[in-house]
């Protein structure tokens, strides 16, 4: 029996009327779509379709911080290096590396969000860089040299005069180490709890902005967010949820959801998508569609060419919808989109000076 008649599976693990499906997907809530014509009305009521795929309820959201300092040290470049632990949410508390430059404040403020690449021995480490006796020290520096040019983004924001902050997501660091093959099992998990593990992953980093832009040290109305590859993700998506950030950096991580959902294409694996999955939301909205909500906010999105994870129309067709929606409000010049050729899946020294320079422009400047 051909499975392609059959209503089975073809493609690995396709079913065979995938395409069918896929058309099926209108996104008639999109801006331009919807009947709502107000941009304000359409983002709410298309931001209230958004929290509802979350799942978690967001009542949690007033439990105080509660913010001790665990460990506190000043790096050779003169920079403050915070350990902290804060109520990240109702469920409990989490570690996060916060970096200071010299001087009393208040400094402009990134959240940076680690990626996933597989690896979770290592999340917050990603990014900033750990203390020399810190045994999680050696595989950040591995980390910082196969995806950013052995610098560590977080350090490189702070020498600029940037208080930044990351924290472990579920399963990363001092919050795991989850396994790569028990993704699948504690999302289910999630779901028969009736949550989701990419909601949580939404609120986390929710309560996280709001947490650093609570601090002393922090001016909130300069806050914004970065992160690389599942970073991005979670970056764009905080930008079109939370009112604390006011501009953000995504890198590697914007498509189309037809043009990722193709044969070969790491998505369809299933395991990492999960961190990245609310059921039901995209008979709403496309993903560029999700993050429009975030105009008129300045944003960057910045794409690699040779990037194997998102194809090229994907990327093209995403950056073109995102653009639409930011010159419909007359804020064009509050979006950028960039795609670096030779370069892969990474954020390169040349991308980061970009995103360095832009954040001055829409922080620092601010």
């Amino acid at each position: 029996m051909n499975p392609r008649t059959s209503g089975g599976l073809t493609e690995g693990v396709l079913p065979a009327f995938h395409q069918r499906m896929k058309d099926e997907l209108t996104f008639p809530l999109a801006w331009g779509t919807s009947p709502i014509r107000d941009f304000p009305t359409w983002r709410a009521t298309a931001r209230a379709e958004v929290e509802a795929a979350l799942l978690p309820p967001r009542a949690h959201e007033e439990t105080p911080f509660a913010p001790v300092t665990l460990d506190e040290r000043t790096t050779t470049d003169g920079l403050r290096r915070r350990t902290v632990e804060f109520t990240l949410s109702r469920y409990g508390r989490a570690r996060g590396l916060l970096l200071l430059p010299p001087g009393p404040g208040p400094f402009p403020a990134v959240l940076l969000l680690h990626d996933h690449g597989a690896r979770f021995d290592i999340g917050k480490e990603k990014l900033i860089r750990p203390a020399d006796d810190d045994p999680r020290l050696a595989p950040a520096l591995e980390w910082a040299a196969r995806y950013f040019g052995g610098r560590f983004v977080g350090d490189a924001l702070a020498a600029r005069g940037y208080a930044v902050l990351a924290v472990d997501a579920l399963g990363w660091s001092d919050r795991g180490p989850l396994r790569y093959e028990d993704q699948q099992a504690l999302a289910a998990n999630f779901f028969n709890l009736g949550s989701s593990l990419a909601g949580l992953m939404a609120h986390e980093d929710l309560r996280a902005a709001a947490f650093l832009a609570s601090l002393p040290e922090t001016d909130s109305a300069r806050t914004g967010a970065l992160g690389f590859s599942m970073g991005a993700y979670r970056a764009w998506q905080l930008a079109a949820l939370s009112p604390d950030i006011r501009a953000a950096v995504a890198v590697c991580w914007m498509t189309t959801l037809k043009e990722m959902m193709v044969p070969g294409n790491n998505t369809l694996r299933g395991q990492s998508a999960f961190h990245m999955l609310h059921p039901g939301l995209y008979r709403h909205l496309d993903i560029p569609d999700i993050a429009s909500l975030a105009a008129p906010r300045p944003m960057l999105f910045q794409a690699g060419a040779e990037d194997e994870l998102f194809t090229a129309e994907g990327v093209a067709r995403a950056h073109a919808r995102m653009r639409a929606v930011w010159e419909s409000q007359g804020a064009a010049d509050r979006l950028t989109t960039t795609v670096r050729p030779g370069h892969g899946h990474v954020f390169a020294p040349d991308m980061q000076d970009e995103a360095f320079s832009w954040l001055d422009t829409w922080l620092a400047g601010a």
